[in-house]
């Protein structure tokens, strides 16, 4: 029996979408609530808002792409459901910036790991950053909600054998280690959730709260790309889009002019703070674009003589904080282990060599085992993070300086990453780093550790989120929005993504955005219902 596509069938029955790749005329909206990004930040506020009786407006770049069209196919996948086609590198081109681009955003694509934010981040924030109202006991019954909600459990089932090396690993050595939570009902068990989940059991947005605020009267607009607010240096009068063709490639030419009476910036770390620079708002303290951090990631590979099949089974089930918080807050860079799914292309990529030298680690790939390190920046003077920047046609480009402070943390990582693997019986260990070769024993990894030279394009590096560029705090002289997600110099503008926080969180934010959101959300509800100018009509007219 074919799984049924719950949004098409929702479509059917009488959802408002508009796709705007199709429009033949220029267009101009009126609602309540636009909300610009459908990822975490954003559907959760669009469902939140909606159910509270707001004409809300959900504008997406990207395209729509539901079940039926999530074939577990790289070559598809990756080009039409992440950002720049799974392109996006930092502005020197060194690190890699995986971010979805579709309906859903990024939730569609994650691997659905899924924590809370961690107490010490929290404590952190408040004591550093001046952030009120997110302390543990505040954001408790937010996590509960959205947990109960998006069926985020400790995942039920052992984990694959490509997580089981860390689990092996650390039990071996004493290090701690636990089971990642997971956003799935359901689930099959496939392995292929960076691809879009074919039978809709991991909970995205795209099968949970876009569908909810649909139901509610919210009407979403896609592939439609946000280009500028219109402002007076107080208000937003305006917010300006251009409509993309189908591949979300090229402008068609047809232009969309949305009017609101509040505006939600939900784009992620990157494109939010790129919009209010295209849009040239009010910045007097230059905070903009700036303290955005990636959680750094580097790898290391490792040969099994049994068969490890890194592509099978739930992408992420396994992690450690051992090496988190041993040094406390401000230390030396913390980092989260996990583990990441290895599926060819991405594969081929990640594990390097040229030509007979790529061909036989992929021919080996079966018994190739890869786990990362996922580098906590952002809570140390020399852990500034980077900075968003404009390139001249407009779009965004990441500027991330990789700071000594930062090269340390890698290196221990590598030392870290190599043990485990040894301690789980791996034959051999490669850090991935242009100069490594694979060693046999400890001894030989962490003697080649010590003497890899770590530099841009040499070590492997990826990032796993993007965090920060509008951080949240009480002081307008030290950042872009106070701690309820307000613009501090714009009164009808909120933030509601991960582009608020202060800091990295030092684990995967999926679960932080959705409950800080939440709340964000129903706060916000609450103070334009106490200023109700009266609501207005659909903003497609019908």
């Amino acid at each position: 029996m074919p799984v049924p596509d719950l949004f098409r069938d929702g479509l059917a029955r009488g959802w408002k979408a508009r796709d705007a790749s199709t429009l033949d005329q220029d267009l101009n909206l009126d609602t309540d609530i636009a909300i610009i990004g459908s990822g975490a930040g954003g559907a959760t506020s669009a469902e939140i808002l909606s159910a509270a009786g707001y004409r809300v407006l959900l504008i997406e770049e990207g395209a729509l792409k539901t079940s039926s069209d999530f074939r577990m196919l790289e070559n598809e996948a990756y080009a039409s459901l992440y950002q720049e086609g799974i392109g996006r590198l930092s502005k020197d081109g060194a690190i890699t910036i995986l971010q979805g681009r579709a309906v859903g955003g990024t939730t569609v694509v994650n691997w659905t790991s899924s924590f809370r934010t961690p107490e010490p981040t929290l404590r952190h924030w408040a004591s550093e950053h001046g952030v009120e109202g997110h302390g543990v006991d505040d954001l408790a019954p937010w996590f509960e909600r959205m947990e109960q909600r998006l069926g985020i459990v400790p995942w039920q089932m052992p984990p694959n054998a490509n997580n089981d090396v860390l689990r092996r690993g650390c039990a071996a050595l004493g290090l701690d280690w636990k089971v990642i939570p997971r956003n799935v009902r359901g689930c099959w068990n496939l392995g292929y959730c960076g691809m879009g989940c074919p039978v809709n059991a991991k909970q995205s947005m795209l099968v949970t709260s876009i569908p909810a605020a649909l139901e509610h009267g919210g009407e979403l607009l896609y592939l439609a790309r946000a280009e500028r607010l219109e402002h007076d240096g107080e208000r937003i009068s305006a917010l300006h889009c251009v409509a993309m063709d189908p591949q979300c490639v090229a402008p068609t030419g047809r232009s969309i002019r949305v009017r609101a009476r509040h505006y939600v910036l939900a784009g992620g770390g990157i494109n939010s703070p790129a919009l209010l620079l295209r849009s040239k708002a009010p910045d007097p303290h230059r905070h903009l674009g700036k303290r955005t951090f990636l959680h750094l990631v580097n790898f290391s590979a490792a040969r099994f003589a049994e068969p490890v099949n890194p592509f099978y089974g739930a992408p992420q089930s396994i992690y450690s904080d051992h090496f988190q918080w041993r040094n406390g807050v401000a230390g030396p860079m913390g980092y989260k282990l996990e583990v990441p799914p290895l599926h060819p292309a991405l594969a081929s990529t990640l594990l390097g060599g040229f030509g007979e030298d790529n061909a036989l680690r992929m021919a080996d790939l079966p018994h190739t085992h890869v786990m990362l390190a996922l580098l906590r920046d952002g809570f140390h003077p020399q852990s500034v993070g980077g900075s968003v920047e404009l390139r001249g046609d407009g779009s965004p480009v990441l500027d991330y300086p990789v700071t000594p402070y930062a090269w340390d943390g890698v290196r221990r990582a590598f030392h870290s990453m190599a043990e485990i693997q040894f301690a789980a019986g791996a034959e051999r260990v490669l850090p991935l780093h242009v100069a490594s070769r694979p060693a046999r024993n400890l001894a030989e990894a962490r003697e080649m550790i010590d003497r890899l030279d770590l530099e841009l394009f040499l070590t492997r590096l990826g990032s796993a989120h993007v965090m920060g560029g509008c951080a949240m705090g009480k002081d307008p002289a030290q950042s872009v929005c106070d701690s309820l997600g307000r613009h501090h110099q714009l009164e009808n503008l909120s933030i509601h993504d991960g582009s608020l926080f202060p800091t990295s969180i030092g684990a995967n934010p999926q679960l932080s955005v959705y409950a800080i959101t939440a709340r964000l959300s129903q706060l916000l509800g609450e103070r334009l219902a106490d200023h109700s100018g009266g609501l207005v009509h659909s903003a497609f007219g019908r």
